[in-house]
């Protein structure tokens, strides 16, 4: 089997009160692929708790209107 390629970290700084925001975009892009799925916890490389923010999130983005929901590309 082929290891999976790692993304970047979210690491936050000590002391640092951030939190992942729906508003964040860059931030949120770097965890979705190019079809409009969250990138799972094991290749992204996040704390479940940080996912779990993740993905609130990216579905309240979602709901906005912010991100898209799906791929650019359709079938039909």
């Amino acid at each position: 089997m082929r290891p999976k390629k790692k993304l970047i970290k979210y690491n936050l700084a000590k002391g640092e009160e951030t939190k992942i925001d729906y508003k964040n975009f860059p931030l949120l892009q770097r965890y979705i692929t190019d079809r409009g799925k969250i990138v799972s916890r094991r290749i992204s490389g996040i704390t479940a708790k940080q996912q779990r923010d993740l993905a609130a999130a990216v579905k309240q983005a979602r709901y906005l209107g912010l991100l898209s929901v799906g791929s650019a590309k359709r079938r039909f």
